[in-house]
């Protein structure tokens, strides 16, 4: 490596390995972040996702419908991302094209699935139209939706209140880090549905 590239080298380094939170800064100290046994003081996002896990009921029937775009890249995400966060949350995964095969038209079937599901997943990078009117259908239904996307701008006001799940494609590490936060977010808007449905179909209640 060029002597002149070092620096920049160094500074991309460290950031990256601050992002994956493998280090962590004190002033000036930079210091190696144990991840076999992590900091008693701060539990991790594995921690936590134990403890959900410990007071969520899920049945082995349960599953949860995933509405996002299925062109790539994004449609790819389901098996990448969603998929195994579902499953590592103790659910099973259910998407119109791929996982609901009866005949009968597509929005019968996605009608079917979303009722079925005891959560949902909406992936509303794009704003894709298909994903905003399954998630219109999922509020009506009072089911609770974990929202997700990577774009603050593609989340619309009136959905803001509501907790998103943001992730950079810029960050190595935003795969590994999207599933463990999907999987906890779905067990915790099982626990807390408030959290997770529309606030006007609650006040309508």
């Amino acid at each position: 490596m060029p002597a002149e590239s070092f620096q920049e080298f160094k500074q991309v380094f460290l950031e990256s390995l601050e992002t994956a939170e493998l280090i962590s800064k004190h002033g000036e100290k930079i210091r190696i972040t144990d991840v076999a046994s992590g900091d008693a003081s701060t539990p991790t996002q594995s921690d936590r996702l134990k403890k959900l896990e410990r007071i969520t009921n899920v049945g082995a029937n349960d599953s949860c419908f995933v509405m996002q775009p299925f062109a790539a890249p994004l449609g790819d995400y389901y098996d990448k991302i969603y998929k195994p966060a579902i499953e590592k949350a103790g659910l099973r995964p259910v998407r119109a094209d791929a996982e609901i095969f009866a005949t009968g038209k597509i929005m019968d079937q996605v009608w079917q699935g979303i009722n079925a599901a005891k959560v949902l997943v909406a992936d509303l990078t794009t704003r894709n139209p298909n994903v905003f009117y399954e998630l219109g259908l999922a509020h009506a239904m009072k089911k609770p939706v974990v929202l997700v996307s990577a774009k603050e701008e593609d989340v619309p006001f009136d959905l803001q209140h509501i907790r998103v799940i943001y992730y950079d494609m810029s960050d190595p590490f935003w795969g590994n880090k999207l599933i463990e936060k999907v999987a906890e977010n779905i067990l915790s808007a099982i626990c807390n549905p408030e959290e997770a449905v529309f606030r006007s179909v609650i006040q309508d209640d």
